[in-house]
């Protein structure tokens, strides 16, 4: 059976293939089509079924990370979404919070609404912060809410309720009554989507999901039908923001949790192949074309959080704790009005690319630097699959070089450090600002670029080890194929932990339960191994924020709360509390405010073969060129064919190591070895 992982990037669409006879991989590149991610995904399929010499009947899986839903939101062009709410709630996306994305920067402009505010409608409804309703729905309101959406024509509406967390049989009913009258138009009801405490957020959340659903939906059925083209047998599922693998159906009613998709993939691959070579507490370090994607995993785990912005946009859904900051491989270099070098957040994408491709790109970027300093292959890339123009990289940093009053060396040279200060500034951001300190974290570099930075990334924030795995550029579609089947569940609770009355905390456990286990009875294959596990979010009478605090299994295997186990995770919030702030008020009121239950079907997880014995590095080595590391300037510098390492050898620096989908640059302060696994453990002296 041949497992088959693809993911879409900004730049380019990898592919992996896994035959699972054999245990040998089949990996494949190549450049993505914006217009229709789809058309890359099935080219990729059919690359790698012609690489493995199979037949389209023999993929039995089919994982796929994609970037649709993020890119919709980034570009702001999504569907034409109205909102339903209760009456006296209309501006609530408009007021939003006090918080600023830039406190001191007095002319901010704050992010439009995703709906304009002649599409928000309001019905008269009002439901208590218990769920009591204290009005009820009037059908002739209900009637003459649709018929104003009607004439609006939207794509799309979320209908958002007051207090429907707690109570959403309003939301529901109108929700279905849209849907019968306009089944030509994507609904969905925050009860469906976020059923989560704090309106805005809910709001926000429940409204990017309608603004992306049209968009996905079309993609989603576009895809299947691509696939069913090529003559693979199954259909796709699709990684989550929080790293779990969904079906297409549970993509298309809930589209707001593939807003990061393929770097959640990345994640989970790493923590894979850091965890197969010994090292369990890592910061992932993606770098693509586009962006440059960081996560911290401690002991094998990545951290997740509860609520992401987009766009300035919050986003209450669970996703794996990614910084991203644009600086990638196609980042544009600038010089700015006051003279100083920028590099990113713009990119020159796949199309038409850096000035090196020799598409028509003409603005400098981190590539065409890295060309003409020596770190990649002047003359291709991609094992020879893309020629590099050396000239028009040359002519590209000349722009800048000019504005800068320097030569196109110290340019280029000033461009590289700029983009990984930027690099190490979202490493700090995940681990320093978070209690963490990286230098006992292991950075482990893939994404086509990272491992052309990494190194000098570690040296920023005074990392000693960096791990290059053996397929680095398509890592992330690696990661399609070990991660588990999985989706999360959350229902607000806020009620005091009082264990002489748990009833209504058992209430909405046994409900978020039940969705779990629903899930699981449609998604999880046929014997699959299945668990659910969950956390309570807990806080202080009057506290802002929460905690999470794990839930003990049998509570979750019970969906009940026995005698004790409130008391048992009240006790351990005050330890969490103690451990994160310093402090613990033990004797005071402790709040429960949701509970979220992590559904999960185990797949099996493909170890990466080891590979053959050598410490001779002799047959690896192809060539030697001139390489700008420093202000020091080029020195000659061994490039080796990582195909020709073997298990044991010790390249020291400096040295290029070049393959089909990346390249790593070893710095003269710096020392690779390969180990069993073919991956590069890269030693950094710190200066």
């Amino acid at each position: 059976m041949l497992r088959i992982g693809i993911d879409v990037g900004g730049t380019f669409t990898d592919v992996t293939a896994l035959d699972a006879a054999t245990g040998r991989f089949y990996i494949h590149k190549l450049p993505s089509t914006t217009d229709d991610q789809s058309v890359a995904v099935a080219e990729g399929v059919r690359a790698v079924l012609r690489q493995a010499d199979a037949d389209p009947g023999e993929v039995g899986y089919l994982g796929h990370g994609t970037t649709v839903a993020t890119n919709t939101v980034l570009e702001s062009n999504g569907a034409l979404t109205a909102l339903v709410t209760t009456t006296g709630l209309r501006d609530i996306l408009e007021i939003g919070r006090q918080q600023r994305p830039d406190l001191y920067d007095m002319d901010a402009d704050k992010a439009p609404s995703l709906v304009p505010r002649s599409l928000v409608h309001a019905v008269v409804e009002r439901m208590s912060a218990e769920g009591k309703v204290l009005t009820p729905l009037d059908e002739d309101d209900i009637a003459a809410a649709v018929d104003r959406v009607r004439e609006a024509e939207p794509e799309a509406v979320a209908v958002c309720f007051l207090h429907s967390y707690r109570n959403g049989d309003h939301e529901r009913e109108v929700a279905d009554r849209l849907r019968a009258a306009l089944p030509e138009v994507y609904v969905c009801a925050s009860a469906e989507v976020a059923p989560v405490f704090r309106e805005f957020e809910r709001f926000s959340t429940t409204v990017v999901n309608a603004y992306v659903g049209p968009k996905i939906n079309r993609y989603m059925s576009r895809l299947a039908e691509r696939i069913r083209a090529t003559g693979v047998p199954v259909e796709p599922r699709v990684i989550g923001s929080s790293g779990g693998m969904m079906s297409l159906d549970s993509v298309s009613r809930y589209p707001v949790t593939t807003l990061l998709s393929g770097p959640s993939a990345g994640v989970v691959a790493a923590s894979h192949v850091a965890g197969q070579a010994g090292f369990s507490n890592l910061i992932t370090f993606d770098m693509g074309g586009t962006s440059t994607d960081v996560c911290l995993v401690r002991d094998g785990r990545a951290l997740v959080s509860s609520q992401r912005r987009i766009n300035h946009r919050p986003v209450r859904t669970p996703s794996l704790d990614i910084h991203t900051v644009g600086a990638g491989g196609g980042s544009i270099a600038r010089v700015d009005s006051g003279g100083a070098l920028e590099v990113g957040p713009s990119s020159a994408g796949s199309q038409p690319g850096p000035a090196a491709y020799g598409r028509g790109g003409v603005e400098p970027t981190v590539t065409d630097a890295n060309v003409l300093r020596g770190r990649l292959n002047p003359e291709y890339v991609l094992g020879g699959a893309l020629a590099v123009d050396y000239a028009a990289a040359g002519r590209a940093v000349d722009s800048v070089a000019r504005a800068m009053g320097a030569d196109r060396s110290v340019a280029a040279r000033g461009i590289g450090r700029i983009a990984a200060v930027n690099m190490a500034g979202a490493v700090r951001k995940v681990s320093v600002e978070a209690g963490e300190d990286p230098r006992g974290y292991v950075l482990v570099a893939f994404g086509g670029a990272g491992p052309l930075h990494a190194v000098e990334v570690a040296h920023e924030v005074g990392m000693s080890t960096v791990l290059v795995p053996p397929n680095p550029g398509t890592l992330c579609a690696l990661g399609l194929l070990v991660t588990d089947i999985r989706t999360e569940f959350a229902k607000a609770v806020l009620e005091e932990a009082d264990e002489r009355d748990p009833d209504k905390l058992n209430e909405v456990l046994h409900e978020v339960y039940e969705s779990a286990r629903g899930w699981l009875a449609s998604e999880a294959p046929p014997g699959a191994d299945t668990k659910i596990t969950g956390e309570a979010k807990m806080r202080y009478a009057r506290q802002n924020f929460e905690l999470s605090v794990a839930l003990p299994q049998r509570v979750i295997d019970a969906a009940r709360f026995d005698s004790g186990a409130v008391a048992e995770i009240v006790a351990a919030f005050h330890d969490l509390h103690a451990k994160s702030y310093g402090f613990a008020h033990r004797d005071a009121r402790v709040q429960i405010v949701e509970v979220q239950l992590t559904a999960a079907a185990a797949v099996d997880k493909p170890e990466l073969p080891a590979i053959a014995e050598g410490s001779e590095s002799g047959e690896a080595l192809i060539g030697r060129r001139r390489v700008d590391f420093d202000a020091s300037g080029p020195v000659d510098t061994p490039v080796y064919d990582r195909t020709g390492l073997r298990a044991g050898t010790v390249l020291p620096g400096p040295a290029i190591v070049e393959q089909l989908d990346t390249t790593t640059v070893i710095t003269p302060d710096a020392t690779a070895r390969v180990d069993r696994y073919g991956n590069l453990i890269i030693e950094v002296e710190q200066r």
